[in-house]
């Protein structure tokens, strides 16, 4: 919906290089997304300069802002409307004496595509990644993982994808890659590739997996970054 406030749109700006590298280190040392801690900036400066109000808070680990409160419903028998102490109706402004944009009501025709979409079910999620039990049988062929212009063998039960440069076998020094954003694991002679929990996921042909059994030449997208698997 237009005007969900936790709705996350992916926006393209310029940056300077030395913040962008200032928000990557603190990445690293908090553990965090750049994602999450550029949302998190933008919203106290907002915050601050009088554009948002005050009691929006950030939500933890998500950089976005939720309002805390609930407004109380207008009074059914004399029809007033409930004041908000941030937007005064009559003048426009806030208290801070910016004055903020009211915006128009909806055409009917908008209002009802709007309303109808809203009420649109949500698709299906993605098919959990069921990985066999342990049985001890079954050789496991050499697996390879191209990326970059490197070749790495995958000669351990679990292979595990991520941010950190300690936690990692493959470390993605990107503020979009989580921690552990990901883990090959070796099964009775097989390989599957499973999210870690990651919060930008796992792209499989233009679609996002939560896993799925690796077959030869399978091509993977972490955020910007392509996994390539082979057998040969």
């Amino acid at each position: 919906m237009a005007n969900d406030p936790t709705r996350k749109t992916l926006r393209h700006f310029y940056c300077r290089d030395l913040l962008w590298q200032s928000f990557e280190r603190m990445s690293e040392a908090l553990d965090r997304g750049v994602d999450e801690l550029v949302n998190e900036a933008m919203r106290a400066l907002a915050q601050q300069q009088g554009f948002l109000p005050s009691d929006f808070v950030a939500s933890p680990g998500s950089g976005l802002s939720q309002p805390e409160r609930v407004l109380p419903r207008p009074d059914e028998r004399t029809g007033s409307v409930p004041s908000r102490p941030d937007v005064q109706v009559e003048t426009g402004k806030s208290p801070t004496g910016l004055r903020r944009a009211v915006p128009p009501p909806l055409p009917p025709a908008y209002a009802t595509a709007e309303q109808s979409a809203s009420h649109q079910p949500l698709p299906p999620a993605a098919a959990t990644l069921s990985v066999p039990a342990p049985s001890g049988g079954g050789v496991a062929p050499p697996l390879y993982l191209v990326f970059g212009n490197q070749r790495y063998v995958i000669d351990k039960d679990q292979f595990i994808i991520g941010r950190g440069t300690k936690s990692s076998d493959l470390p993605i020094r990107d503020g979009n890659i989580s921690r552990k954003h990901a883990v090959v694991i070796r099964r009775n002679g097989e390989y599957y590739i499973k999210d870690l929990g990651s919060t930008n996921g796992i792209d499989h042909n233009g679609e996002r997996i939560e896993g799925k059994k690796i077959e030869e030449g399978d091509i993977f997208s972490i955020c910007d970054y392509q996994l390539k698997f082979t057998y040969k």
